[in-house]
């Protein structure tokens, strides 16, 4: 019997007098709940009840022991019906962990829409290119692209990753034409500084490293953006990342007959979070609403 169903009844026969009443409020024999008050004492070397023929009444210690067992089981009560009720509606501060580029990007252009349906939930972002300790961070979810190692994290697929070749009008004006992949090698490309991601892999029946000279480095995807807008050269970037420019005609797309990835492992973007038995609905209302938002943004 544990220490919590002790208290229960113990406040149950203090509040209605008997032991016979306490039994019958919680569908057990009388001898049931003697045998815990009994127990209950043992464990802490006092008596709690003073017993009569006609009357059951607290001792000084157990008017004392009331006090606080009334309080515990109070606040536990409190305590379950918080949870419950998170449990039942989207509510309470959501922590999330993106990349700097996709969160600038995709995400934080959303956050409004999402918090004007769901106004009970408080976002909090960090947006950083390390990797992050879900637990050690308490981040409720973390957006990332690549294969998941961590067999105690679910990941949730958000979006198809598609990565392409891109530069300006006036930086493809002033080098060589490119009709192939093999072109790409008189060129300069920016890579992005990340360990993960140092080459560029063209996708076909089988994986091929592009030997390219790395001419820039950088880590973040919006510095990839800013450089090649810059005429410095040719990037593999997410299409999400100059979705507008490519509409303006201030970025071309290069050789969109192939397809690249600066990692065999990103093709998809997903959303991780922790394995647990019960999810809460603050984490699962923001996944099916960012999965959606940007499956119809994409059309």
């Amino acid at each position: 019997m544990s220490q919590i169903t002790r208290l229960h009844y113990f406040n149950a026969v203090v509040e209605l007098g008997s032991i016979s009443a306490a039994s019958q409020l919680y569908n057990v024999q009388p001898s049931s709940i003697s045998r815990q008050i009994i127990a209950l004492e043992k464990e802490l070397s006092v008596r709690l009840l003073s017993r009569t023929t006609r009357n059951i009444g607290l001792t000084e210690a157990g008017r004392k022991y009331y006090e606080y067992s009334q309080r515990i089981v109070a606040e536990l009560d409190e305590a379950k019906r918080v949870v419950n009720d998170l449990q039942e509606s989207p509510k309470g501060l959501l922590r999330l962990n993106l990349t700097v580029g996709f969160g600038e990007s995709v995400v934080l252009p959303l956050i409004p829409l999402f918090l004007e349906q769901y106004p009970a939930i408080k976002v909090e972002l960090d947006l950083t290119e390390k990797v992050v300790d879900l637990v050690e961070d308490n981040i409720d979810i973390a957006i990332r692209s690549g294969k998941l190692e961590d067999s105690s994290l679910i990941a949730t697929k958000l979006m198809d990753n598609n990565f392409i070749p891109c530069a300006s009008p006036h930086y493809l004006s002033k080098h060589p034409e490119i009709v192939s992949p093999d072109d790409l090698i008189k060129h300069q490309c920016i890579h992005y500084g990340y360990s993960g991601w140092q080459s560029w892999y063209l996708l076909a029946n089988k994986k091929q490293s592009l030997n390219l000279e790395k001419t820039i480095s950088v880590n973040s995807v919006n510095g990839q953006k800013q450089l090649i807008l810059n005429h410095a050269g040719i990037a593999l970037i997410p299409q999400w990342a100059v979705k507008s420019e490519l509409e303006e005609k201030s970025l071309l797309q290069l050789l969109p007959q192939y397809t690249f990835s600066p990692n065999e492992h990103l093709t998809s973007t997903y959303g991780i979070y922790l394995n647990r038995q019960f999810i809460a609905p603050k984490i699962r209302v923001f996944l099916d609403f960012i999965k959606k938002t940007i499956i119809e943004n994409s059309h």
